[in-house]
């Protein structure tokens, strides 16, 4: 017998009608700004399948941007997160794919994503119901990361040994790692990995994982 939580039956906490287009929507955005760990000044969202379709209706535009402005799924705020986004200055645009696709999942948005510094992301996010998301690529490499755990995203070069220091400098630091997985584009290019652990993650571990040359970028992502 499959095991069914009771968050799968009732849901998660949240304000809109729709655990998948509204709760989902936020939490796809709230990792976002998460990741990309600054504000941000411009996003661009474009929506496929149902969201596509249905996203004024069920608030999911709304959803969207209140979870980049880092309001969490119950934050009232996101009723009003156009006006307080445009308070704060951030552009935000829309754009929906009408076309179906089969091989993108019915609640997908990818996101364009340029904080204050002028850094950019973009990121591809999936909403699978009961408020449950998963992020299936960063800066078009394929990915899977659910935000469920404390997490580290390291982007690195694909170099031997680069994954042992990870492990190595989260063990002295006392992290258990729950997952870890590596992605990447080829044998030897860019690569992913991704560790989620059950420990929040210290500043000062990745400030030491990041003196290895082979290490590009360190997003930290708090659950």
């Amino acid at each position: 017998m499959a095991f069914i939580s009771v968050f799968d039956v009732i849901g998660p906490n949240m304000v809109g009608p729709s655990s998948s287009h509204t709760a989902g929507a936020a939490s796809i955005a709230l990792l976002t700004k998460k990741m990309i760990g600054e504000d941000v000044k411009r996003i661009k969202f474009t929506l496929y399948g149902s969201f596509a379709k249905t996203y004024k209706g069920h608030g999911t535009d709304r959803a969207l941007v209140g979870g980049i402005l880092g309001f969490e799924t119950d934050d009232e705020r996101i009723r009003d997160s156009f006006e307080l986004a445009q308070a704060a200055g951030l552009d935000f645009s829309f754009e929906s794919v009408s076309e179906d696709e089969d091989d993108i999942h019915p609640n997908t948005v990818d996101m364009e994503v340029e904080g204050v510094s002028g850094r950019v992301l973009h990121v591809r996010g999936e909403s699978l119901g009961g408020g449950k998301v998963r992020l299936t690529r960063i800066n078009g490499v394929k990915v899977y990361f659910t935000g469920e755990f404390h997490a580290l995203i390291v982007i690195q070069r694909d170099y031997p040994g680069v994954v042992a220091g990870i492990t190595s400098v989260l063990s002295s630091y006392g992290v258990n790692i729950a997952y870890l997985r590596v992605f990447r584009e080829e044998k030897g290019g860019l690569a992913y990995t991704i560790v989620e652990s059950d420990e929040e993650i210290s500043e000062n571990a990745v400030e030491e994982m990041k003196k290895n040359p082979a290490i590009e970028d360190i997003m930290l992502v708090k659950r």
